[in-house]
């Protein structure tokens, strides 16, 4: 059975007076930082020479040093830079500052499941991953609340890496909502699992693919826009709300019916030994090969599948639609633009 972890679990007196650096102020640095703080704990942020985060970190009235000097200032440092290059943070800048006795946190178990980092012996290795994008951490802290989180601990020399590990999760405030226990080996293989096969990869070919054959059989690319992405956000948010059965129990009967019906066609069993394979190719380490490889070749692959994405049909007419739509509060991306 899953253990979950609540507020009173969680003892936020073990990290008082122990400093702590978040290596990074993005999406979750920024969270991290301003939640830890306003919870009482001593914060410092580490940041690269000239980055732009600098004054943001001040203004939020925390401090920003170099992420050497704070490496070397905090005894628990977590990284909250993308999983693409932390290795090499890791290495030049915090590796000489991990004492034993010290301890060293993530967010993803990406880097130390697939051995891009290896720590010291002496030293606490735990992860604190919140289940939601950063300006949702932040944003439902500030109303009282918070989002859940997986909880692992890789290496305990101390002896406490999970209560210590519990205690920043209270900081976050992810302890109000419940943290799982996991590892750093599950939560890496299912999050890139669940990335591939459903929320990224699968979710984006299917929609382009839905949105190709209207479009091939002579309907409207509007019509066919609304149908196949835009209205995706209701059935999501109805998922998000009460599960597939609450999704069922607010669309029509004719809607359900299509769901029974059609759904296991599209999800076929050579749908599944693909997704199987996908989820060797995660176990095994290849899909991690790949993508290092790609990022030390100057991600040449990446760049054209972002680009071709960016130019397909759906989004061009996607673009125009949500210009009449100023309700959605719609974004744009350019070529060349977004990613972490």
């Amino acid at each position: 059975m899953a253990e979950l972890f609540y507020d009173k679990q969680a003892d936020l007196e073990r990290l008082k007076g122990r400093p702590i650096a978040i290596i990074g102020f993005g999406s979750q640095g920024h969270a991290h930082a301003r939640n830890l703080a306003d919870s009482g704990l001593d914060v410092r942020v580490g940041l690269y020479p000239g980055s732009k985060s600098w004054a943001r970190v001040e203004e939020a009235g925390l401090r920003a040093m170099s992420v050497a000097d704070a490496a070397r200032e905090a005894q628990i440092v977590m990284m909250l830079t993308p999983d693409i290059g932390q290795a090499d943070i890791y290495r030049d800048h915090i590796a000489p500052a991990m004492e034993p006795g010290k301890t060293l946190m993530f967010a993803h178990g990406f880097n130390i499941r697939f051995g891009q980092i290896v720590p010291p012996a002496g030293i606490d290795v735990s992860m604190v991953a919140p289940k939601a994008p950063g300006h949702r951490v932040r944003e439902v802290f500030t109303q009282g609340g918070g989002v859940p989180a997986l909880v692992a601990v890789q290496q305990d020399a101390s002896g406490g890496a999970f209560e210590d590990a519990l205690a920043y999760a209270k900081g976050l405030g992810c302890t109000r909502a419940g943290v799982l226990k996991t590892t750093f080996a599950e939560e890496t293989e299912t999050d890139l699992f669940g990335e591939q096969v459903v929320l990224c990869g699968g979710v984006s070919a299917l929609v382009k693919a839905a949105f190709e054959t209207l479009v091939e059989a002579g309907y409207q690319p509007e019509v066919a826009y609304f149908e196949c992405m835009h209205e995706l956000k209701l059935i999501v948010d109805l998922f998000y709300q009460g599960g597939l059965n609450y999704m069922r129990y607010s669309v029509s009967d004719t809607a359900e019916w299509g769901d029974y019906t059609a759904g296991p066609k599209i999800i076929t069993a050579e749908t599944r030994a693909t997704m199987k394979r996908i989820l060797a190719d995660i176990q095994s380490g290849a899909f991690a090969e790949d993508w290092i490889e790609e990022n030390h070749n100057g991600r040449p692959r990446f760049n054209a599948y972002r680009k071709a994405d960016i130019d397909h049909p759906i989004e061009k007419i996607g673009r125009e639609l949500r210009r009449m739509m100023p309700f959605v509060n719609p974004r744009e991306v350019t070529p060349g633009s977004g990613g972490a």
